[in-house]
């Protein structure tokens, strides 16, 4: 057969066979840890005939590659979710700016070392400071949306918010995808105090995949969990309630064999065990050391963080912690900081440290973040008089064990903290890093009641953005 050369057709099979070797090469590059956050461009390939698009595309297909390489085996077994409602500063706290001036350092000029070379702090944190190869930041988290509950939904469920269906939360998801694995007495997804995310956790799953939040406070002399803890009502009483409701029971006795009854049974033994036994337990503080107490900070933050170190030995899946006061620092924001930043420095670096002495890190996952960060340029001006506001342009998340390695800094910001300067990740990017080192499949269809197409994360149809997962610090 006499076939004819055509130099047209060949030219357009290389370009095509070059762009995706390119994209081979790329993503080998990236799980080897080479040009981590740089541009590729395909060797056959000019780099200028590329959009920015492309090379984008390019990347993020070589980050996720890279990252699903590297997870071989589910590595996160529990989540500590550390939500800093309305806010923190990334300037003043974990992405410092020496130099920027007092329009945008304000009172916090002081700035430490951490026990990594390269990252720098600022001075509210030492105990933190002293323990960053336990933890890596990313420097570089954006979605550009500045409503408190709008931004909330879209760091807690991947998904933009005003759409048709409301999705189900981080929280809610491990509940759904863990309810075969976990057989624990407690619920699966606790919430210390209240709920703090302004929109249904639950989403379109219902009521069975609420948090149960504890209300109480874990620093006072009795922790009185709503529902497990009765107010004003000693062991002793509530035990002779039970025996008095036990020998009273009699329909319960006659038809012990019917299914409903059984079930009902079933139910109320668990919720004794809740209330009497060892669920009871886990939220009794005084099982610890005072030692160990003090280290934690006897505020409600530090021992909300023994509190959730406890649910982790019980292998609860999901634990939120609502850091119990705002950061929403419109005014008086310096002031605000020096209050609670304390509190959150020794309370978290204290679990970091307590979670790896026993041997938890490694599949416990932990994060801490608001739902955006705040404006690095003061507003000095009344009534602000020294306040920094919504900033969803760029912020800090800190991740921590579970399968994420410590010591690094994914990302970076400009000079000023205003924007991404370096590899931007957005909440579908950490949200799919989590759900990928937990052994859940972020294209997984959940059941919405009205058969309507929905999955764990679906940025494709929805228009939300993706730079990749994050393989660098997998």
């Amino acid at each position: 057969m006499n076939r004819k050369h055509n130099p047209r057709s060949q030219a357009r099979l290389s370009r095509r066979e070059a762009m995706r070797r390119g994209v081979r090469s790329a993503a080998g590059m990236v799980a080897a840890g080479g040009l981590a956050s740089r541009v590729f461009a395909a060797p056959a390939e000019p780099a200028a005939e590329k959009t920015a698009e492309q090379t984008a595309a390019e990347l993020k297909t070589a980050r996720d590659e890279a990252a699903r390489a590297k997870v071989a085996k589910v590595q996160a077994k529990s989540v500590i979710q550390i939500f800093l409602w309305g806010g923190m500063s990334q300037n003043d706290t974990w992405d410092p700016k020496p130099g920027t001036g007092y329009d945008y350092l304000g009172e916090f000029d002081k700035f430490i070392p951490t026990n990594v070379e390269g990252i720098q702090f600022g001075a509210l944190f030492p105990k933190l400071a002293a323990q960053a190869d336990k933890f890596s930041l990313i420097r570089s988290m954006t979605h550009g949306n500045n409503g408190h509950e709008t931004a909330a939904y879209l760091m807690q469920t991947g998904h933009l918010p005003g759409g048709r269906l409301a999705y189900p939360s981080v929280g809610a998801i491990f509940t759904f995808f863990k309810k075969d694995q976990y057989k624990g007495l407690l619920p699966p997804y606790v919430v210390m105090l209240e709920a703090a995310g302004r929109f249904s956790e639950e989403g379109f799953l219902g009521p069975a995949y609420k948090p149960f939040a504890t209300g109480g406070d874990p620093s006072a002399a009795r922790f009185e969990v709503q529902g497990i803890v009765n107010r004003g009502i000693d062991d002793r009483r509530q035990k002779a309630r039970r025996e008095l409701a036990d020998k009273i029971n009699l329909l319960g006795y006659g038809l012990a064999d019917v299914p409903e009854m059984a079930a009902a049974e079933t139910a109320r033994q668990k919720a004794y065990g809740l209330i009497l036994g060892r669920g009871r337990e886990v939220f009794n503080l005084d099982n610890e050391s005072k030692e160990l107490r003090d280290r934690y900070g006897r505020n409600t933050f530090g021992q909300e963080c023994l509190a959730a170190r406890r649910l982790v030995e019980e292998g609860v899946p999901y634990i939120t912690i609502s850091f119990p006061g705002g950061w929403d620092t419109h005014s008086n924001h310096f002031a605000t900081m020096k209050r609670q930043c304390g509190s959150l420095d020794l309370g978290l670096a204290t679990l970091l440290g307590d979670l790896s002495a026993r041997g938890l890190l490694d599949s416990t996952l932990v994060w801490c973040t608001g739902e955006f960060g705040r404006t690095p340029k003061v507003s000095w001006e009344p009534p602000w008089n020294g306040g920094r506001h919504h900033h969803g342009d760029v912020f800090t998340v800190l991740v921590a064990g579970g399968g994420f390695k410590g010591g690094r800094v994914v990302g970076s910001s400009d000079e000023k903290g205003e924007k991404v300067k370096e590899r931007p990740v957005y909440p579908a990017d950490l949200l799919g890093s989590m759900y990928l080192l937990a052994g859940i499949d972020a294209a997984a269809k959940l059941p919405h009641p009205w058969g309507l197409d929905a999955r764990v994360l679906d940025t494709e149809n929805e228009g939300m953005k993706s730079a990749g997962l994050l393989e660098e610090l997998m």
